[in-house]
């Protein structure tokens, strides 16, 4: 196995189109684990933790750019207050180890279906940055999965960023496991609201074989939550929004849970959810 080490984004591009075998590797999370049981024997190796723009973030345009080198520690130290639903995700994510090497972007390379940051990326309406030699393209994360661990990201290219939308509003994560962290999601679940459009954002993890939105259960609650007055939710409402995540979700019966449990759970965390963030956003004022 060759083991490349490029200083530079240019030539770590060049060396992906000269070698598109090759695995990149960052934090290294989720490679190592399936190099030492033996489950992936690439080519080569794309060492991409000497690049330091992937490790910066900032602004752009109307836009929050992140860098796909951007661990899960610094989510939650520096990005909670301007990503407060992904810095709850990353809370979640393994060990404090684990989340001092682990990054977004190799959640996104990785497209697991139970990966903890994706489904608060999808609520937030979040972008893909991805470059070659060929450009840059980007997408909406949405788009990005197309089925497990499968994306439409082309051989040639690597991962940049993610552009994450400035919508004020609350967030919200909740994740069923055998424990609060260090463990795979059984089914999790992300909302995001924002008042200033009237428009709601979801994400489902662990329960499809990508992450999933809840298209109908977002039209539910921008019809009909209380914007204007932030008077108390219906129980009615928050019922639906439950029936209506749960109908969105597409599990199997694994050794984690049953595709039952986890329309339940679904239910049961998007009631949650939603409660939570409606109360925050009562507290703040409409």
């Amino acid at each position: 196995m060759d083991f490349l080490s490029p200083a530079t984004w240019a030539e770590a591009l060049a060396a992906k189109a000269a070698n598109p075998d090759a695995l990149p590797i960052a934090g290294g999370t989720d490679v190592m684990v399936e190099l030492n049981f033996d489950r992936r024997r690439p080519s080569a190796l794309l060492d991409l933790t000497r690049i330091g723009e992937l490790t910066e973030w900032g602004t752009d345009g109307d836009l929050l750019r992140i860098g796909s080198g951007v661990t899960y520690a610094r989510i939650i130290t520096e990005l909670a207050h301007r990503l407060p639903g992904l810095a709850m995700a990353a809370r979640t994510v393994g060990s404090p180890q684990i989340r001092n090497r682990g990054t977004v972007g190799g959640n996104l390379g990785s497209a697991s279906p139970a990966g903890d940051a994706l489904p608060p990326l999808l609520a937030a309406g979040a972008l893909v940055e991805l470059a070659s030699t060929r450009g840059v393209r980007r997408l909406p994360v949405a788009e990005f999965f197309t089925g497990p661990k499968r994306t439409v990201r082309a051989p040639d290219e690597l991962i940049a960023a993610f552009l994450v939308p400035s919508h004020r509003g609350p967030h919200q994560f909740a994740k069923i496991g055998s424990r609060n962290a260090m463990v795979i999601a059984v089914c999790s679940f992300a909302l995001a609201l924002r008042p200033v459009t009237g428009e709601v954002g979801t994400g489902i993890g662990s329960a499809g074989p990508t992450p999933l939105r809840a298209a109908q259960a977002e039209r539910l609650l921008a019809d009909e939550l209380p914007w204007r007055t932030a008077a108390v939710l219906p129980e009615a409402v928050v019922g639906r929004f439950g029936e209506l995540v749960a109908g969105a979700a597409a599990p199997i019966d694994d050794i984690r849970g049953t595709a039952a449990y986890r329309r339940h759970a679904l239910s049961v965390l998007a009631r949650r959810t939603l409660r939570w963030a409606w109360e925050e956003y009562r507290r703040e004022g409409p």
